[in-house]
């Protein structure tokens, strides 16, 4: 896609450091339109092999129009307008761009995909149509003006970030719930409009610190402690406010001229309370997933709005105990992805709970240039990895969201920077939701192949933390392709006669070696199926993507500078499987990994 506007840039207190305070400043709030979810366009491009002529310029050659004569445009006119006459559309022309392309205008939108039949097949009617495509139109992504946003590195640099800005061009959670199953939440001027109903599941006044136990008031009081109140040489801590800060990643309200941007923030965030002071119980977070996911809960009334993503930043030590496996397996079954960080103890995260649980999502913590975060658990139940942040040199390093300026009791809103996994997991569930509102249908684990299969190589050294860095973008291709499973490349690959036979929809992790270095992949594509390609890859490399035929005749090819990820689309119009080639090749930036990601 054309980039309009291109941006350069059980105890849960433990797992977060507090290191500064943030404030939002105002503005006039401004919308920007989104694209619509069903692309259409009512213009075709053709260009004529005998509509131009080459002309060399200073920078080298170029295309300049060629008038054709009026009874040659007529007759090739008509000839266009019986392929579109079985689409019910009525085509004429409507102008000649300056490259020599004539623009055909429909009297009716259609869907680009329908359009892209209909270029195949006038170019397969005319010898010569150089080439034919669809008018598309173009939006500028979604550059949210939030005062704050541009402290927001993890949702938008191109080294370590999520790649947020062009999934919103697709996805924003619209009609999707996430359960912040936390401490809580406290009201936020980001936060208004963004809650549905929750409850507060903590059984043990004490625990609790709001003066009774569970009700459906699931509001922070605060989980500050004095010093020994959670333990002998336990330290006094102030109030975390960690829900509140975790649903701000998730879905603080975007494009409001206020704070920060959420990752999903069409999307409602359902806050169920189970951490408290001293922290929470088993029994409570199991009930919280239960109840969160539409389960039943003896005493409690039923869920009105039952979520479709759990995040739980939350963890103790020992391995996956059975009242949470159950209560996890409940929340899946009932069609619930389950997202968890993976703990902060720079150790395995299979000694950790419910990090080491089967079938949720476990997610480590990258820093601001994507590698393993200092503190990060890791290990073989990481699912992949997401922003955490480190602060150590610079407060602006860590992740910035929603918080309150109170020290125990409730104070003002603020904004702070935050490091931890319990700051990674919400990137991952908020890029769920936006999974989830583009695909409603999609199952926990469709979501989870697609989470895990479209993430890209890590931009730095991130051993056993999964599959790669969270990539929005990529993970929106992945569903709407329908997930899809994962390989390694396999040398030798680099020629066509050596490539590596693939199939779509997965994804291909990959390296190049060398300046000299190029990878083949061979693809069978059904008749009327449309392939989708990515490739993404470190910051500082730069490798291109092409598609070619059996003959070696180049079909697509994108070439963008070092950093950004490369794509295209490629429509079998034919009646019959046809074979293509996908292509890997390297132009700058040393040797290193890659993800290419195949659907359709």
């Amino acid at each position: 896609m054309l980039r309009l506007k291109h941006l350069s840039q059980l105890i849960a207190l433990s797992w977060a450091t507090l290191t500064a305070a943030h404030a939002g400043v105002s503005a006039v709030d401004i919308d920007q339109p989104n694209r619509p979810r069903s692309e259409q366009t009512d213009r075709l491009i053709v260009k004529y092999r005998d509509g131009s002529v080459a002309v060399q310029l200073q920078n080298g050659p170029a295309l300049q129009a060629r008038a054709l004569a009026g009874e040659a445009l007529t007759s090739r006119t008509e000839a266009a307008q019986r392929l579109a006459a079985p689409l019910g559309a009525r085509l004429s022309l409507l102008r000649q761009m300056g490259t020599g392309a004539h623009v055909f205008k429909l009297d009716r939108a259609l869907s680009v995909e329908q359009l892209q039949q209909l270029a195949a097949q006038l170019q397969a009617s005319d010898a010569n149509i150089e080439y034919a495509e669809p008018d598309r139109k173009m939006y500028a992504l979604l550059t949210p003006n939030d005062s704050s946003y541009s402290s927001q590195w993890d949702l938008f640099e191109a080294t370590g970030g999520i790649r947020a800005p062009a999934a919103w061009d697709r996805a924003t959670g619209t009609g999707v719930v996430v359960a912040v199953i936390d401490t809580g939440h406290r009201p936020h001027a980001d936060l208004t409009g963004q809650l549905v109903a929750g409850y507060d599941m903590i059984t043990q006044t004490a625990t609790a610190n709001d003066g009774n136990g569970r009700d459906s008031d699931p509001s922070d009081p605060g989980d500050w402690s004095t010093a020994g109140e959670c333990g002998t040489g336990q330290p006094a801590r102030n109030s975390s406010w960690h829900g509140t800060h975790v649903a701000g990643t998730i879905a603080a309200k975007t494009n409001n001229s206020l704070g920060v941007a959420g990752i999903a923030f069409n999307a409602k965030i359902q806050p169920v309370r189970v951490l408290g002071k001293c922290g929470g119980y088993t029994s409570d977070i199991a009930d919280g997933i239960t109840w969160a996911s539409g389960g039943s809960v003896s005493g409690l009334p039923a869920n009105a709005t039952p979520a479709k993503v759990l995040n739980l930043s939350l963890g103790g030590s020992g391995s996956c105990g059975t009242t949470t496996q159950n209560a996890v397996n409940g929340a899946r079954s009932r069609g619930a992805s389950v997202i968890v960080a993976a703990g902060n103890s720079n150790a395995n995260a299979s000694g950790f709970t419910p990090a080491s649980c089967s079938g949720v999502v476990t997610v480590a913590a990258t820093d601001r240039y994507g590698a393993r975060a200092y503190y990060s658990n890791y290990g073989t139940v990481v699912a992949l990895a997401a922003p955490g942040g480190d602060v150590r040199s610079s407060s602006s390093n860590g992740i910035l969201s929603t918080l309150n300026a109170g020290t125990s009791t409730p104070g003002a809103d603020n904004y702070s920077f935050y490091q931890g996994t319990s700051m990674a997991a919400p990137h991952v569930a908020g890029v769920a939701a936006l999974l989830y509102s583009a695909k409603p249908s999609a199952t926990p684990d469709q979501i989870t192949a697609a989470l895990k299969g479209s993430a890209r190589a890590f931009p730095g050294t991130c051993s056993q933390c999964g599959t790669g860095l969270l990539d929005a973008d990529a993970a929106i291709t992945a569903i709407l392709g329908g997930g899809g499973t994962t390989i390694a490349e396999t040398e030798p690959n680099n020629s066509i006669a050596a490539a590596q036979v693939v199939n779509a929809p997965g994804t291909v992790n990959g390296g190049l070696s060398s300046n000299t270095d190029t990878d083949y992949f061979r693809i069978s594509l059904p008749a009327g199926r449309t392939l989708s390609v990515n490739l993404g890859m470190g910051a500082t490399l730069d490798y291109d993507l092409y598609l070619l035929n059996g003959s070696g005749t180049q079909l697509r090819a994108s070439e963008n500078p070092a950093g950004q990820s490369d794509s295209f689309t490629y429509i079998n119009s034919g009646t019959s499987a046809v074979t293509v080639y996908v292509r890997v090749l390297y132009y700058s930036g040393g040797a290193g990994g890659y993800t290419l990601g195949l659907n359709w």
